[in-house]
């Protein structure tokens, strides 16, 4: 019988408060998950704390487990590439180039990136969000493109481009064709936006999907079934598109419940019809 957590990528988010990537990557991949999106953290992976040897030790898990990485994220709470000040995009760019070379040296396809964030009470124009994330992409791209990475911008509830709708204009917009989306199913669900409809609209920019369970009242990324959300309508959707990569499961589960929380969601997810179909 087939590994359920064989059929997905799984995001290292529960695991950077404890965890070394190498280490947490060696432990999930004993359970049987074929891939990884490696999460920046300190103490868990970040760039100037990285050195060679254990850059190298990164790509030994990967060959030696036989999976492999699908991408980068980062704590974009953090960071704000659309900030109102022009010293916190500065830093946000410094950290995120730093990221990138990192993803580079251990051969990760493609970054997560946050379009940033808009004040909730006072945001700033439009056109001005627009100019700060388009000059984040223009110094951003160069690098990403030496080390090989993929740009893939998130819809995210805390973003200024929260939805799939106005992430497609504004990526096209940009127009580089090198620049990717990821799609977090949780996220649109959270804002009330019909996940299916979104995944249709962007499947012919549609790099990467995220999945995890919530509610409406709070923002979570919950184990699967700890949330409202109906995970039946995904598979027929995917299959619709043509969508090919692993699912990354991306839940945010407790200390003592983190292998538990994860292995269930994705037995869960595999009995709905979530395969594998990436070689």
């Amino acid at each position: 019988m087939t590994n359920p957590a064989s059929n997905f990528a799984v995001n290292l988010y529960a695991y950077t408060f404890k965890w070394t990537a190498a280490d947490a990557m060696r432990h999930l991949a004993g359970k049987g998950f074929a891939g990884f999106e490696l999460m920046m953290y300190p103490g868990h992976l970040w760039p100037s704390e990285v050195d060679t040897a254990a850059r190298r030790d990164i790509v030994k898990v990967a060959e030696d487990t036989k999976t492999r990485i699908v991408s980068f994220n980062m704590p974009n709470l953090d960071l704000n590439i659309a900030g109102g000040s022009e010293e916190v995009r500065t830093y946000s760019l410094d950290l995120i180039e730093g990221f990138l070379n990192l993803a580079g040296d251990v051969g990760a396809p493609k970054i997560v990136l946050g379009p940033g964030k808009a004040n909730p009470l006072f945001p700033l124009p439009d056109e001005v969000l627009r100019g700060h994330f388009f000059r984040a992409l223009d110094r951003l791209l160069p690098v990403a493109k030496e080390n090989g990475v993929k740009v893939l911008i998130e819809n995210m509830p805390f973003g200024w481009l929260p939805d799939a709708r106005s992430l497609l204009s504004t990526v096209e917009e940009y127009g580089d064709d090198d620049v990717g989306i990821i799609y977090d199913v949780t996220n649109a669900y959270f804002i009330s936006e019909d996940p299916c409809d979104g995944l249709r609209h962007l499947q012919h920019r549609l790099d990467l999907v995220h999945f995890s369970d919530t509610g409406r009242k709070a923002y979570r990324h919950d184990p699967v079934g700890a949330g409202d959300m109906d995970f039946a309508i995904y598979p027929p959707v995917l299959e619709e598109i043509g969508y090919s990569e692993l699912p990354v499961l991306e839940v945010v589960s407790r200390e003592a419940q983190i292998d538990t929380e994860i292995l269930e969601s994705a037995a869960t997810l595999s009995e709905l019809g979530f395969k594998a179909k990436a070689a």
